[in-house]
């Protein structure tokens, strides 16, 4: 399969990868042959890239975090919690329902039996979904991003469980803001962002007191937009001040942000999401933490076409998880740009002489990505 922008999908070309709604469901089945009404609605429904097939990255696999089943229950855990918060937004003790909770208490734990059988994860680009509602994605992706750092660091069951719920509902609060103002496609003016800021303080009140949602959980939907130098909001905290999973959550929702289409700007690749990271390194974001997250995540994803500083083309075909800048290629030409009869399989990390230059978008793209 072939990692390619829907802007250069073609009638013709054939899935390589399921499509799902925001809810799970698939609408898309793997082998399924484009049309040009199928691409233009994919991309009205926010989809920046498609797995296209290719006969010669055939055996090429793309390993999914979790298994549809997961995602599609935490996503209908994630959907019934924020629509119970719609719906019921002025609960208090006496009105809760406990059965929130504890929905989402077992997709949590779903998820860690899932993410805890491989301590080698990746952080990769998870499966195509239309953004109907991105809310519920975000969500599920901050979880799985934030629950697979808080392996990588060694936190113990009840720290996963805290972390992950706590990622699972951080953006809880925006079921309080208007559609008007989280669907905005232009700039927000001060009253509206004031308006979205306050997303952060409301998903606290909403669940400080809930059962079965650790208080910990509530302060990472308080806290995960606040940053080390003290610019970020509701509070304007500083450094220590900050709980450490809300400033993994802080890292986490950035970079899903920026690696998800959003209806004001189109999604960026994993390595240009992580170079904006670090350029908050130590004044938003905590550096060893980035750290870690830099080498947790496969920036170059399986299947996206890069190009060698020996002028050959290839596409990534495996990830190197100890060695994530340096993953296995499929080499598709020559020196030249010539096809090859017969494409091979390079490890980067045995081979420290070749180095990827760039990213092209596919093998005939004029303006490639420089790294």
């Amino acid at each position: 399969m072939r990692m390619m922008p829907i802007s250069l999908s073609r009638p013709g070309m054939k899935l390589a990868k399921k499509i799902y709604s925001d809810d799970g469901i698939v609408l898309l089945a793997e082998g399924v042959e484009l049309t040009a009404s199928l691409i233009r609605r994919l991309g009205d429904c926010g989809i920046s890239f498609l797995y296209i097939q290719d006969s010669r990255l055939d055996d090429l696999v793309v390993p999914e975090l979790l298994s549809e089943e997961t995602q599609r229950n935490t996503v209908q855990a994630i959907r019934h919690a924020f629509r119970e918060f719609v719906d019921h937004p002025h609960r208090n003790k006496s009105g809760t329902y406990p059965y929130v909770g504890r929905n989402i208490r077992q997709a949590m734990q779903q998820i860690m039996d899932e993410l805890g059988n491989s301590k080698d994860a990746m952080i990769m680009l998870m499966n195509l979904h239309t953004v109907d509602h991105y809310l519920y994605m975000h969500s599920l992706n901050v979880c799985v991003y934030s629950t697979l750092l808080g392996i990588a660091s060694g936190y113990d069951h009840d720290q996963l469980m805290t972390l992950g719920l706590g990622a699972m509902l951080h953006d809880i609060g925006k079921t309080q803001i208007s559609m008007q103002v989280l669907l905005k496609r232009g700039t927000l003016s001060a009253y509206e962002f004031n308006e979205m800021k306050r997303h952060t303080e409301r998903g606290y009140y909403l669940l400080k007191d809930e059962p079965n949602i650790p208080l910990i959980a509530a302060h990472c939907a308080y806290q995960h937009h606040e940053r080390l130098n003290g610019s970020g909001y509701p509070r304007g905290i500083k450094g220590d001040e900050i709980h450490e999973y809300a400033k993994w959550i802080g890292i986490v929702d950035s970079y899903d942000a920026m690696t998800s289409h959003r209806v004001y700007r189109n999604a960026m690749l994993p390595h240009e999401a992580v170079e904006a990271l670090y350029a908050g390194s130590d004044i938003l974001y905590d550096t060893s933490m980035l750290r870690l997250f830099r080498d947790k995540v496969a920036i170059y994803p399986i299947g996206i076409t890069v190009k060698l500083n020996t002028g050959q083309s290839a596409v990534v075909s495996d990830i190197n998880s100890t060695c994530v800048h340096r993953p296995v290629v499929r080499v598709l030409t020559d020196e030249e740009g010539r096809d090859l009869k017969v494409p091979f399989d390079m490890d980067l990390s045995k081979h420290l002489n070749v180095l990827i230059t760039k990213i092209e978008l596919n093998l005939e793209e004029k303006n490639p990505i420089p790294v």
